[in-house]
């Protein structure tokens, strides 16, 4: 089956991951990278590897980037591989796929991760399996908060083995990312109705227990209080994206009480 996969990442400014991640791809036959500006060595590192070839959009939205990516860069294969920066794609999985033959009723497989800190794997996360691999013309993307989500028409099946998710950029550059991030997820909570929520979005949405929520659900709930100091960092960033989105939504509450100003 691999032959008949392209793998597509999608960058900006991911010179601390994308060549980890590039150096796990040189099984496949070509490498679609849709970059949105990147001012680092993100397209130096790139250029290093013959199977990858950069294309250029500026970004507007995921799920347009995304059906860009797919639709519009030549990709030839039957089967993409959608990865952001920051998976890595393990031998495991390539001998799990190698010898794949899939039904023609088969549109996508689901991929579990294990999530690292500083290429520290945890033993879990809130980061949940997604379908990252999945046949041309049976998958669309829809907008859904600050990423998108990928509608598969037909079946999806799991897989065994994992990616791992394992971003080496800056704290400074994640609180920069979750501070746009979670204005979205919160205009998202705003406009929703509540019985299209989850249980979890419905605790966000009280502005004061998704964070101690999240904290106890990593804690004890993941087990990372025994991971050491990757456990706790891990989950005091997950505490620190709901404390932005709690203020984000206390932000637009207050906003609504100021005749004709508008949310931020």
């Amino acid at each position: 089956m691999l032959a008949d996969i392209t793998p597509v990442i999608l960058t900006y400014n991911e010179a601390a991951n994308i060549g980890r991640s590039l150096e796990r791809l040189t099984w496949a036959r070509d490498v679609v990278i849709v970059d949105s500006g990147s001012t680092d060595e993100t397209l130096a590192i790139a250029a290093r590897f013959p199977n990858a070839r950069v294309v250029h959009r500026p970004f507007d939205s995921h799920a347009r980037q995304w059906r860009f990516a797919v639709e519009e860069t030549g990709v030839a294969t039957d089967w993409v591989l959608r990865l952001d920066a920051d998976y890595m794609f393990e031998p495991a999985l390539h001998g799990e796929l190698a010898p794949l033959r899939p039904d023609a009723d088969i549109a996508a497989y689901e991929i579990a991760f294990t999530y690292c800190i500083e290429g520290r794997p945890l033993r879990g996360s809130l980061y949940p399996a997604l379908p990252v691999l999945f046949r041309r013309g049976r998958a669309s993307f829809v907008q859904d908060g600050h990423t998108e989500k990928l509608r598969i028409d037909g079946q999806v099946r799991p897989l065994r083995n994992r990616l791992l998710h394992d971003d080496r950029k800056s704290l400074e550059r994640w609180l920069q990312s979750q501070a746009r991030y979670q204005a979205y997820e919160a205009e998202k909570l705003s406009t929703r109705p509540w019985s299209d929520l989850g249980w979890a979005d419905r605790l966000r949405c009280t502005r004061v227990l998704g964070p101690p929520a999240v904290a106890l659900h990593c804690l004890l709930g993941k087990g990372l209080i025994f991971d050491g100091k990757a456990g706790l960092l891990y989950t005091a960033q997950r505490i620190t994206a709901d404390l932005i989105l709690s203020m984000h939504l206390l932000r637009r509450d207050l906003d609504r009480l100021v005749p004709g100003k508008t949310s931020r």
